[in-house]
């Protein structure tokens, strides 16, 4: 199974101790945060927990309290990540470069936790989770620079379908298997990223960030078509082969080398996935037709065979042929 539903309450703690409990909650989810229960004499918060492969998955409910961590002592390698949350009850005021934006049931607020923020709730709040890797997000063509905050709607429209979709994530995360996970998890950003396109931010603004983000988009859809090449691509997106070189060389890597490289990565998570596939099996349904040549790409790549992954999480298991990968 994927993992395990957590959770912890600070329920008949003492106040001191309410508090260091839920600070240590929220470092082991995204890092240290300040947090002030305002003038009330207790705080009462409850956590459930649960990940769909790299992707942490929370219902929170709080009394009344302020969150937040200042410029001052903040590394942004402490805190990378994105937080999607989506209020189901309650008031929250959320503050970060001197933008406010007020929160409520049906709203959904993606900020960087990695800037300087605070967060405000005056009263008792319930509200759905998701806390996404940065790099998760780069992957897909958001810059490398910092998010701006942003308040959608998950009342109607694709905003309500991706809470939906998180919901029922969440719900069922402890039945997925390893492979699974994988990829509810990449449908699941995927799904999450529509609503701040319909929106004009970064990711959908005329260009060459949005092309290339079309292009990641299509080659992780057609992923697995050994027939996947850059004349399909630039059909596809309608612009041509030049400008699509040029999109994937300003990044530093070529058409062919994202789609091998995006090939061999989920290769290897399926190889340590026990899904009871052999190592041929994984490769070929991956857009590879040649045993051979997988084994070469793939130590090349990882530095290591295929077969001495697929023996390290199948030990008990003859992998099937070996000789070959």
């Amino acid at each position: 199974m994927s993992d395990t539903l957590s959770s912890l309450s600070t329920s008949g703690l003492t106040p001191t101790r309410q508090i260091q409990v839920w600070s240590d909650a929220l470092t082991d989810l995204c890092g240290r945060f300040d947090i002030d229960p305002l003038e009330a004499s207790t705080f009462d918060a409850l956590i459930s927990c649960t990940s769909v492969s790299r992707l942490k998955l929370c219902h929170i409910e709080a009394s009344q309290h302020r969150i937040g961590h200042a410029a001052p002592r903040i590394r942004q390698s402490d805190h990378p990540y994105v937080k999607i949350v989506f209020q189901t009850y309650g008031v929250s005021h959320f503050e970060q470069d001197s933008r406010r934006i007020d929160i409520g049931p049906g709203d959904c607020l993606v900020y960087d936790v990695s800037c300087p923020h605070t967060i405000v709730s005056p009263a008792f709040t319930r509200h759905d989770v998701v806390i996404v890797p940065k790099e998760l997000l780069h992957e897909r063509g958001l810059g490398a620079g910092n998010l701006a905050a942003c308040k959608l709607s998950a009342r109607a429209g694709t905003g309500r379908i991706a809470h939906e979709f998180v919901q029922a994530a969440f719900h069922e995360a402890t039945r997925l298997s390893p492979n699974s996970a994988i990829g509810v998890a990449d449908s699941l950003i995927d799904l999450l990223l529509l609503p701040l396109r319909e929106v004009d931010m970064t990711l959908d603004r005329v260009g060459p960030e949005a092309m290339y983000v079309r292009a990641q988009g299509f080659i992780r859809e057609h992923l697995r078509d050994p027939e996947l090449s850059i004349d399909q691509i630039s059909s596809a997106l309608h612009c041509t082969k030049r400008y699509l070189h040029m999109l994937f060389s300003d990044r530093g890597i070529t058409v062919s080398d994202y789609i091998w490289q995006a090939r061999l990565q989920n290769c290897r998570q399926e190889l340590e996935a026990q899904n009871g596939k052999t190592i041929t099996d994984v490769a070929f349904s991956w857009g590879f037709s040649s045993s051979s040549h997988f084994s070469r790409v793939f130590r090349k790549y990882f530095g290591v065979a295929p077969s001495a992954i697929h023996k390290a999480h199948h030990g008990h298991q003859r992998p099937a042929l070996a000789e070959e990968v």
